[in-house]
């Protein structure tokens, strides 16, 4: 039996160098000189072809080594290697390793030394009213724009008979669900099958109980998604009864991570036909990046036409953007949000080392052991914190932060709004952040206990306020990745033109740069600043393969604007929360 799918199938060797002259002539030279030998006959010019002849060799020498030379260099600046420092106490040699560049966290020393030339320089920018960088991070004028075209092909015909349910269950936070989520819509255009609203599963880390309903506006999924996908709340009563009413009953296929379209054509459909119901838990990264246009288009429109939040969180979201506004009206509105994972958890998942000494090491292993269990404390596995730190995965501090942004020319008159979670020692960690920038906001100040009473223990629709806020900041910054930042960027370009008006700074970089507590303030401002220049030149980017369409959304999602003018498709139509 064939079911009716609309959308179609579809992996060293070295030798070393000979020994260089220059060493063979080293020794036979001084050898020479210990045993007085020297010809008192040597004429002028057998001592000018000697010298000529030994310089010659040097150089020679020179080149051949210099391979390896570039090689401990290297090696030297990834960590890998390191020299020692020798002193001398009360007689004793001892030996002090020293740490290799970047691999240590100095930031708090750092500052200390720039700090008065942040002072300095905000007083002068505010006495000639220069502006700061948030009214010029963007060069968009060098940029072609596109617009959103999600709706360029509009089934006008009834969908065709179903061939089954699609049930899935979408785990993680707010964005990895909202992978699943759109990834489930392109499945079920594919299998031509009925989608469940998605199961969403507690998360040992997130802790959030919140289902579909809590956090999206599940009657506007339905409704918008009603001539693309068949979507239903629940299973209908007599297929459930096929399962004794009991959903665990019903086949669980384990799908592999990336499945291509041709796998689910193949493998799931034909259960889908004999059985009429099918589950696929977990679903998070299921489906292939790479898909015909069609399956593309269905993610596009689930992403950025279909899937907006309740209403109770677009009330209160709004609110909080309109407030963010308006203190940022001596900037004409615009402001710069920061997405700040500095969090317990994920400090603790990072394994870098900051300030704490042995009491933070204590609250990180404590910390590790809670949320997973035992991982950490596996056989060879081995926890290098400066590793990290100059490979660029540590989560920047706020302290940092804030340091990262003045440097970029965002003065202390920028209105700065904070997205994150607990942050850990936020009396400790945020304090220099709000020093250098005063009119720093987060959810905490926007909105009122009362009005965050109703989302207090549920940090998907937390979670959900913030991306809100960052969606429509001038400026967004990302600080450690993750489906959040991956998210926001893409839906940042699909109502900007394209552009993400993201910086995503070099944090490899960064690392070298906090670790020197004797960097000048011109120069620190100048490494700063090229890092503007370059996330405004990265800032429009096409979807490259193996990329993820939610973070690049051209060309699947948007077309240039004289394309998007003859297919009608404005930027205020397509765009929602």
């Amino acid at each position: 039996m064939h079911g009716y799918s609309r959308l179609g199938g579809g992996a060293r060797s070295s030798s070393s160098p000979p020994p260089s002259p220059r060493f063979r002539h080293g020794r036979s030279k001084g050898s020479s000189c210990s045993r007085g030998s020297s010809k008192e006959d040597t004429n002028s010019m057998e001592k000018l072809a000697f010298l000529l002849m030994s310089a010659v060799f040097r150089r020679r020498g020179l080149l051949l080594f210099a391979p390896l030379l570039y090689i401990s260099g290297m090696l030297l600046y990834m960590g890998s290697l390191s020299f020692d420092v020798v002193s001398i106490k009360d007689g004793v040699v001892v030996v002090h390793k020293r740490a290799p560049p970047g691999s240590v966290y100095r930031s708090p020393q750092v500052f200390e030394k720039l700090w008065p030339f942040m002072v300095d320089e905000g007083a002068q920018a505010n006495a000639n009213a220069t502006g700061n960088a948030l009214m010029k991070s963007w060069n968009l004028k060098e940029h072609k724009g596109w617009k959103p075209c999600t709706n360029k092909s509009v089934p006008q015909t009834e969908l065709p008979k179903s061939n089954g349910f699609l049930i899935i269950e979408a785990n993680g936070g707010l964005n990895q669900q909202r992978l699943s989520i759109c990834d489930a819509v392109a499945v079920a255009g594919l299998l031509n099958a009925t989608l469940v609203i998605p199961i969403f599963h507690l998360n040992s880390v997130w802790r959030d109980k919140s289902n579909f309903g809590d956090i999206f506006d599940e009657d506007f999924f339905i409704e918008t998604l009603g001539n693309r996908v068949h979507v239903v709340r629940e299973l209908p009563s007599d297929i459930l009864q096929r399962f004794n009413n009991n959903i665990s009953n019903i086949v669980n296929l384990r799908v592999k991570a990336w499945s291509s379209p041709a796998h689910y054509l193949q493998k799931v459909l034909p259960q889908l036909l004999e059985m009429g119901a099918i589950r696929i838990a977990p679903f998070s990264n299921r489906l292939a990046q790479d898909v015909p246009s069609k399956i593309q288009e269905l993610r596009c429109f689930a992403n950025f036409g279909a899937l907006r939040f309740s209403e109770s969180i677009r009330t209160l979201a709004e609110s909080m953007v309109n407030r963010m506004v308006e203190h940022s009206s001596h900037s004409g509105g615009k402001y710069v949000s920061v997405h700040l994972r500095f969090e317990e958890d994920m400090v603790a998942f990072s394994c870098c080392e900051y300030d704490g000494g042995e009491e933070e090491k204590h609250e990180m292993d404590i910390a590790r052991e809670r949320s997973w269990r035992g991982k950490f404390r596996r056989r060879h596995r081995v926890i290098k914190p400066g590793v990290n730190r100059v490979d660029g995965r540590c989560p920047l501090t706020p302290l940092e932060v804030g340091m990262m942004l003045r440097g970029m020319g965002y003065d202390n008159t920028t209105s700065v709004y904070v997205a994150a979670g607990k942050i850990y020692k936020a009396q400790k960690y945020m304090a220099p952040l709000r020093q250098m920038f005063p009119r720093l906001q987060t959810k905490n100040t926007l909105a009122t206990p009362e009005e965050l009473a109703q989302f207090m223990g549920y940090s998907s629709r937390l979670a959900a306020l913030d991306y809100t806020v960052c969606l429509h900041s001038e400026v967004f910054v990302t600080t450690q990745g993750g489906n959040f930042p991956h998210f926001l960027m893409g839906h940042r370009r699909y109502i900007y033109g394209g552009h993400a008006k993201t910086i995503k700074p070099d944090k490899r970089k960064l690392a070298l740069l906090f670790d020197n507590p004797n960097i000048r303030w011109e120069v620190f401002k100048q490494q700063m600043k090229d890092m503007l220049h370059h996330s405004d030149q990265k800032g429009i980017e096409l979807k490259k393969p193996g990329a993820s369409l939610y973070t690049f959304p051209m060309p699947d999602c948007m077309c240039k604007q004289e394309e998007a003018r003859s297919r009608n498709c404005s930027s205020r139509k397509c765009m929602m929360f």
